[in-house]
C-alpha cells in the first residue's frame, strides 16, 4: 500500500530488521499495536531477505525493505519511509542501525528498550521501558504496551508458504540443522542415527531443510532426505511435517509459531528467554547445560550430550506417528 493511498493519518512504524526468529518473536506485539490502533496505517521496516515472512500479514499495511548490503538502495528506503508520517516508531531491535532508521522516519516519538543491545541506540529514543518478562515474545509485548497498545494479542500471522524442493509422500520429521552459530547446533552425525531410528521405530522419514548453499553439508547425512529451499519453502514444509526437531534457530521458532509438535534442543542458550513459545514444542536440555551464549566455531558440549536415543524417547512420548 502506498503512502498516498494510506491517507493523511499519522501511522505506526515498526523497526525489526531481522533475523528470522527475532521477527517471529515480534509478530504478536505488532499485531497488538495494529489491533489497538486499527485506523493507524502500520509500516514495518525489515531486511529484504526476510520480507517473505511478513507478506500477506493482515496487521501490516506496508513493508519497507532495508538492504544493508546495497548502500545505493538506502536512499530509496529513506524515500519510502518518509512517504508516511508517523506518530510513533517502535524499535524492537535495539541496535544503532535500527534506532537510526526509526530516527530518520521523523516519527513524533520513538519507543525502545532501556537495556538496548547497543546502548547508543537509546540516544534516539524519546521513551524507554525496562522489560520485566523473561521470554522475548513477552518482552516485545511489554514494549508494545509502552507504545500505547492496550489490546494484547498472542497470535503469529504467517503466510501459507510455497512448495519448493522435494518432500516425501508419507509422514516425516523436519529438522533444520543450521543455526546462527555453531554452539547451538546438534552434531550432524546424530541426525544420521536419528534417521535410522525414525524409520525403524515410527515409520517416519527424516527431512533436513536448509538453503541451497548447505547442499554439500546436508547431503553428507545418510538415510535422510535433503530439502533445499528458501523461506517460503521452509514455511510450506513446516506446515506439512508430521513433527519437528529443532535447535535454537529461526526454523524452530517458525514451527512453534505454527503450533507444530516436536522437540526443541537447547544447550548454551536459555529456553526461558529464547525457547519455543506456545507450548507445542517440548524443550529438551540436559541438566548439566550451562547458559553462556558463548559464540564460537565448535558445537557446545551440552548439545553433544543429547544422544539420538534420548531424543527418540521424547518424540515417542509425544505419540508422533505418520500423518
Amino acid at each position: 500500500m502506498s503512502g498516498a493511498s494510506m491517507g493523511n493519518s499519522r501511522g505506526l512504524l515498526v523497526v525489526r530488521l531481522g533475523a528470522m526468529g527475532d521477527l517471529l518473536h515480534a509478530l504478536p506485539a505488532v499485531a497488538s499495536l495494529k489491533h489497538s490502533f486499527p485506523d493507524r496505517p502500520l509500516t514495518w521496516v525489515v531486511d529484504a531477505a526476510w520480507r517473505p515472512l511478513l507478506e500477506g500479514n493482515a496487521f501490516i499495511d506496508r513493508i519497507v525493505t532495508f538492504d544493508r548490503r546495497r548502500p545505493a538502495a538506502w536512499l530509496r528506503t529513506l524515500r519510502e519511509l518518509r512517504e508516511q508520517s508517523y506518530f510513533t516508531a517502535v524499535d524492537f531491535q535495539g541496535l544503532i542501525k535500527s534506532a537510526l532508521v526509526a530516527g530518520l522516519s521523523r516519527a513524533e516519538s520513538i519507543v525502545g528498550y532501556a537495556d538496548a543491545r547497543e546502548h547508543q541506540a537509546t540516544w534516539f529514543y524519546s521513551k524507554t521501558m525496562v522489560p520485566g518478562a523473561a521470554h522475548v515474545v513477552d518482552r516485545n509485548l511489554e514494549l508494545a504496551q509502552a507504545a500505547g497498545a492496550s489490546n494484547l494479542l498472542r497470535t503469529f500471522p504467517l503466510p501459507a508458504g510455497r512448495a519448493e524442493g522435494q518432500l516425501p509422500d508419507r509422514g516425516f520429521v523436519l529438522a533444520s540443522p543450521l543455526a546462527g552459530w555453531a554452539g547451538k547446533q546438534w552434531p550432524l552425525e546424530y541426525y544420521a542415527e536419528l534417521a535410522t531410528m525414525l524409520a525403524r521405530e515410527l515409520n517416519l522419514m527424516l527431512v533436513l531443510n536448509g538453503p541451497p548453499s548447505a547442499r554439500a553439508l546436508l547431503t553428507s547425512v545418510p538415510n535422510a532426505l535433503v530439502h533445499l529451499s528458501g523461506l517460503s519453502g521452509l514455511i510450506d514444509a513446516t506446515r506439512r511435517a508430521t513433527a519437528v526437531v529443532g535447535v535454537d534457530s529461526g526454523p524452530m521458532h517458525l514451527a512453534a509459531a505454527l503450533g507444530k509438535r516436536g522437540v526443541a534442543l537447547f544447550g548454551p542458550t536459555d529456553p526461558a528467554r529464547n525457547g519455543p513459545y506456545g507450548g507445542s514444542l517440548r524443550v529438551f536440555r540436559t541438566e548439566t547445560a550451562l547458559t553462556s551464549y558463548k559464540r564460537g566455531g565448535l558445537i557446545d558440549a551440552s548439545m553433544r550430550a543429547i544422544r539420538p536415543d534420548m531424543l527418540m524417547e521424547h518424540l515417542q512420548a509425544l505419540s508422533v506417528c505418520p500423518a
